[in-house]
């Protein structure tokens, strides 16, 4: 698979919590270079990335990141604020509490009051696979596409764990046709970007590709 493609499916991803001004710019700059489809930041970056990208790139941040047992309306006001700082694309954590104690018509209803808030702006609901049973994992499939989410999202990069092929298969068979997967946590090779690819994700949430798209294209 040519680098070119993979890139146009990364969300060039940094939420670090030291992440400085200097480290936004760099991302935001690589991004436009590279052509990568979005960044990811924090929510505190979106103005200023803005700045830089002006208009050119689209900007990812997060909600209820990383353990996502925030409240309902906490997480609304979340996306409130990022969809006004000029925000394109939420990537949200579901309340695993909440799956682990089977309220999945709870999760569900949360997910469908973000993505009515987001309207047209694209929703990616990361359900932190490494926390789940199969069996959680396959309703997590058919809740997120019937609250009508644009994505589901296996990792934050923050828990245990991150992206599987096996995860990846397992969505592709259990979510509606019209929701995209997005795979993170853990991508650090092309080779991983192209399987993650063809096994059916439509994202990539990773840091490195455009690292080694420098040595590779440069």
């Amino acid at each position: 698979m040519d680098i070119k493609d993979i890139l146009k499916k990364v969300d060039h991803t940094l939420l670090s919590p030291v992440a400085t001004k200097k480290d936004i710019e760099t991302l935001c700059l690589d991004s436009l270079k590279f052509n990568t489809a979005s960044v990811c930041i924090p929510s505190c970056y979106i103005e200023y990335a803005r700045s830089i990208l002006n208009n050119k790139g689209k900007i990812c941040t997060v909600i209820g990141f990383p353990l996502g047992y925030g409240l309902e309306e906490d997480k609304l006001a979340e996306c409130e604020h990022a969809l006004n700082k000029g925000a394109d694309e939420i990537d949200m954590v579901i309340n695993i509490c909440n799956v682990k104690n089977k309220l999945f018509n709870v999760v569900e209803d949360e997910i469908r009051n973000i993505k009515n808030l987001c309207n047209n702006n694209i929703l990616k609901v990361i359900i932190e696979t490494c926390y789940l049973t199969e069996e959680e994992k396959i309703r997590m499939c058919h809740v997120v596409s019937n609250a009508g989410a644009d994505y589901i999202k296996t990792s934050t990069g923050f828990g245990n764990g991150g992206a599987t092929i096996a995860d990846i298969v397992l969505m592709k068979k259990y979510v509606s046709e019209n929701v995209k997967i997005k795979a993170a946590g853990g991508i650090s090779s092309l080779k991983d970007a192209e399987d993650f690819i063809l096994s059916g994700a439509d994202r990539l949430g990773t840091s490195k590709i455009v690292a080694l798209a420098k040595e590779t294209m440069i």
